[in-house]
């Protein structure tokens, strides 16, 4: 499973995490060799051990903050060590088709954080097949490196095969695509993975991991 285990990003992002259970989940990632942590920006800065990545959300878990403040969050993460940006699209723009607003959402935080691996979240569980494509196409054309499906936080759900697979199929291997949101084992992470997932996310990686 070691394989597995360098596509997770193993995820705390509760709002009542505390910082002793951060530090539990950085000890945690580094012995089951996660490939990153992700946590919300208030945890910054965040020392790691050597070989473990970190990742940082940005306007979420809603995605309904302005452009301009998703831009100032990714700066200050960047700023504070995040190696990774994970933002949450402005999912009502995906819904109602208006592209090329999601697209300069992207944009914005894509500018403000030039050097971080961004990952777009697009909550793909409460958006059409039609508003998937144009939300990957968007995020494409901004300069994204992932997209991802859900922030595990809305009621609708979170990954599903489907959605990874036509994620994938939209953007080939120009981009990564990552699932997350009730990936609880190692079945439904290798069903991601069939799918097309190159990265995972996850917040019970060992029950992955050891399955």
């Amino acid at each position: 499973m070691t394989n597995i285990a360098r596509m997770i990003d193993h995820t705390l992002l509760k709002p009542e995490a505390t910082a002793s259970e951060v530090e539990a989940l950085v000890a945690e990632a580094a012995d089951l060799g996660c490939y990153s942590v992700c946590v919300s920006p208030s945890e910054l800065p965040l020392s790691l051990p050597e070989g473990l990545h970190l990742a940082v959300v940005c306007g979420f878990p809603s995605g309904a903050h302005h452009s301009s403040v998703k831009a100032a969050e990714a700066s200050l993460a960047a700023a504070q060590g995040a190696e990774e940006i994970d933002m949450v699209i402005n999912v009502a723009a995906a819904r109602e088709g208006d592209m090329a607003a999601v697209e300069s959402d992207i944009c914005a935080v894509r500018q403000a954080a030039p050097g971080v691996v961004l990952k777009v979240i697009i909550e793909s569980a409460v958006l059409s097949d039609e508003q998937i494509v144009g939300a990957c196409r968007a995020a494409e054309a901004a300069g994204a490196d992932f997209v991802k499906t859900s922030t595990g936080f809305h009621p609708a759900g979170g990954a599903s095969e489907h959605a990874v697979r036509l994620m994938a199929q939209t953007v080939g291997e120009r981009l990564g695509v990552k699932a997350s949101g009730g990936i609880r084992d190692a079945a439904t992470a290798r069903a991601m993975i069939a799918a097309g997932a190159t990265r995972l996310g996850c917040s019970s990686s060992r029950a992955v991991v050891e399955g």
